[in-house]
């Protein structure tokens, strides 16, 4: 048995669904979805429905495009209600959320903690000078605007920062009471900052994570780290940790040749990294 991990299906584009209902079935595995599913519910739950027989379970974390009140959908919750709607979607799909009990993973390379992490962004990917309340305007001068500010309400909190900070106080608390094994952290943002690498809309690093968990994959005991949101799939290993961007991406951003199944990750046991390459 072995965990995967995938992210960013986007399926609102026809090709993303199209490349999902052909993805090879692995039923003895799990698999991690990162976030950035879709925009709606009907989405997530294409997602799941489709992947969720095809795999033994399922483990999933938000990203922003998943919070997003699209101006067609009335009635719709917002904010944390949207988020908490979600995650009983999940639940009665039998995926493991960020809500639940961290599980012990005991297959292949086990045994580690996983845990499914939504903490958001508080614009602190950002030049020292620039304040957080400048942040967005700072962003705007280059040409760039994250569609969150129109679509990703953060009700009932003042903004997404004091939502991100609220998640951060809440999710500190759960990592320090694990007591034993290491652990497998899964966020949709990156946690560090250097992983942000946007060589053409670098300034869109503000919505991108917060500095306040530069530390988490030493301080919480992680051997692998797993995001997506930059669909810039990549290996990293920082401090011998593992980091994993396991994006699916747009379907212009890919390669005709790219398939779905090429970009299933595997996270665990997955690859050790040679000694003659350092720490």
């Amino acid at each position: 048995m072995k965990l995967f991990a995938l992210s960013d299906l986007h399926v609102g584009y026809a090709e993303n669904r199209w490349a999902i209902a052909r993805m090879t079935p692995r039923p003895d595995d799990w698999l991690i979805l990162a976030g950035d599913l879709g925009e709606t519910e009907e989405h997530l739950l294409y997602v799941l429905d489709t992947l969720g027989p095809r795999f033994k379970q399922l483990v999933w974390v938000p990203g922003n495009h998943e919070l997003y009140a699209l101006p067609r959908e009335r009635g719709v919750p917002r904010g944390r209600d949207r988020y908490d709607r979600l995650v009983a979607l999940c639940r009665s799909r039998g995926v493991i959320t960020p809500e639940d009990p961290y599980v012990v993973w005991e297959g292949e390379g086990g045994p580690h903690v996983l845990a499914p992490l939504f903490l958001l962004y508080d614009y602190s990917f950002r030049p020292a000078g620039v304040p957080e309340g400048g942040a967005v305007a700072w962003a705007m001068e280059s040409g760039v605007l994250c569609t969150d500010e129109e679509l990703l309400d953060p009700s009932p909190y003042e903004s997404r920062p004091a939502w991100c900070r609220a998640r951060l106080a809440e999710t500190e608390a759960r990592l320090a009471a694990i007591q034993e094994h290491p652990t497998v952290l899964i966020n949709h943002f990156p946690l560090r900052e250097e992983l942000v690498r946007l060589w053409r809309i670098p300034r869109f690093s503000i919505w991108c994570g917060t500095r306040r968990t530069h530390d988490w994959h030493t301080r919480f005991r992680a051997r692998v780290v797993v995001s997506g949101h930059l669909h810039i799939p990549r290996t990293d290993w920082i401090d011998g940790v593992r980091f994993e961007e396991v994006s699916f991406g747009y379907p212009r951003q890919r390669p005709a040749h790219r398939t779905v199944d090429s970009c299933v990750r595997e996270i665990l046991p997955g690859p050790v990294r040679s000694a003659s390459l350092g720490a």
